[in-house]
C-alpha cells in the first residue's frame, strides 16, 4: 500500500485520484509537518509562475508526473528514503521539480503573449488595407470622366469595368464566374492591342470579387483568363471576356 506521507507532491500538483485525495485531505488534518509541506510547496509554485501563468504546454502534465513518479519522499523525521536520500535531497527535487512546471509555464505564457500581440498587429495592419482600398475604389467611382462597360464570360457570369482615365484608375467587378479548381485563379490583364500587362489576381478558387486597376489610361480593354493561384507573367489559356474601355 502506497505511504500516505510520500502523496505530499503528487496532492499539490493535483496528480492523485479521487480516493487518494480523499484520504489525503483527511491525513492533513492530523499530520502538521505534511500540511506545512503542501504549504510551501504550493507558495513555491505561486511565486514562481505569478503572472506569467497562461495554458501550459500539451506535455507538461505527463512530464512532471513523470518526474514526480521517479522522485522518492521520506516520512516527518528526517529518515532517509527508501532510496537513501536525507529529506533535504528530497526537498530540494520537490523543489526543482516546481521550478520546472513554473519555467515551463512562464514560457508558454511568453509565447502566447506574443502569438496575441502578433494577431493584433495583423488585423490591425489588414482593417487599415481594407479601408484604403475601399477608399480608393469611392475615389475612383467619383470621378466625372468615368465609364462603365461590361459583357458576359463565356460559360457564365459577367465582367464590369469602370474606368477613369483622368486619374489613370479603374474598377474591376467579376460576378458568378464558372467554378473553378482550389489551386486555379481568374486573372485580370490590361491590353494594349494584342499585348496583355498582368493587373490583378483574384484569389485562388475564387468565383467573383473587386479588383482595383491601375495605368489603365492608353489601355484598349480589359480580359480575364484562368490562370494558376498565384497568377501568370502572361496570358496561358484563351480569354474568358475582353472588355473594352470604348
Amino acid at each position: 500500500m502506497t505511504d500516505i506521507h510520500t502523496l505530499v507532491g503528487a496532492y499539490v500538483l493535483d496528480a492523485v485520484d479521487d480516493i487518494e485525495r480523499a484520504a489525503f485531505s483527511r491525513h492533513l488534518a492530523d499530520c502538521p509537518s505534511c500540511a506545512s509541506e503542501v504549504g510551501e510547496l504550493r507558495e513555491t509554485a505561486a511565486r514562481l509562475a505569478d503572472g506569467a501563468w497562461s495554458v501550459p504546454p500539451p506535455g507538461l502534465r505527463t512530464e512532471v508526473l513523470a518526474e514526480v513518479s521517479r522522485t522518492r519522499q521520506v516520512r516527518p523525521g528526517g529518515r532517509p528514503a527508501r532510496d537513501g536520500r536525507p529529506a533535504g535531497s528530497r526537498w530540494r527535487t520537490l523543489s526543482a521539480v516546481a521550478v520546472a512546471a513554473a519555467v515551463l509555464a512562464a514560457g508558454a505564457g511568453a509565447v502566447t503573449w506574443t502569438v496575441a500581440q502578433q494577431r493584433v498587429r495583423d488585423e490591425r495592419a489588414s482593417t487599415a488595407a481594407a479601408r484604403a482600398e475601399t477608399e480608393r475604389i469611392r475615389t475612383v467611382l467619383a470621378q466625372p470622366d468615368l465609364a462603365v462597360r461590361g459583357a458576359e464570360l463565356s460559360g457564365g457570369g459577367r465582367l464590369t469595368v469602370f474606368s477613369s482615365p483622368g486619374r489613370d484608375a479603374g474598377l474591376a467587378l467579376l460576378a458568378d464566374a464558372p467554378p473553378i479548381p482550389a489551386d486555379r485563379a481568374y486573372q485580370l490583364w490590361l491590353m494594349d492591342g494584342a499585348t496583355a500587362r498582368p493587373a490583378n489576381v483574384l484569389a485562388a478558387g475564387a468565383t467573383g470579387d473587386t479588383a482595383l486597376l491601375s495605368g489603365v489610361r492608353g489601355r484598349s480593354a480589359v480580359a480575364v483568363t484562368v490562370e494558376p493561384a498565384g497568377g501568370s507573367a502572361q496570358p496561358s489559356t484563351t480569354p474568358l471576356v475582353i472588355v473594352p474601355f470604348t
